[in-house]
């Protein structure tokens, strides 16, 4: 298991990239059409990911696993359910609320033949 983004969803993407890459000093380093932007800050290799698909998202950390099916029959019990595994482009994802009501997402990239 891996901490790979900061899931941050929001409600305007160009005001948040003001924010964090011209304010903050993060460094944009890929985009998923109009509306995903993943920055990272000089020296850390966890990215935050800008997403205005759902503003009503709940943020959260996002973690990348070798398989999100394996995950989910393995979960710990203090892990609650939000949405099953779900096939996304290049692999899985599942969403779980921690015991404090914390959003976790997990995913994995096993039909992503890119990253075989």
């Amino acid at each position: 298991m891996k901490l790979e983004f900061l899931f941050v969803p929001t409600s305007d993407l160009d005001a948040s990239l003001a924010l964090y890459r011209d304010g903050l000093g993060f460094t944009e380093v890929w985009r998923e059409g109009d509306a995903t932007v993943a920055l990272t800050l000089p020296g850390s290799d966890v990215q935050l990911m800008l997403d205005s698909h759902d503003p009503d998202a709940p943020l959260g950390p996002l973690f990348v696993v070798d398989s999100v099916e394996a995950f989910h029959a393995a979960r710990p019990e203090k892990l609650a359910v939000i949405e099953e595994p779900a096939e996304i482009p290049g692999g899985f994802q599942a969403t779980y609320r921690d015991p404090g009501g914390a959003t976790i997402y997990v995913m994995d990239q096993s039909t992503d033949s890119a990253a075989q």
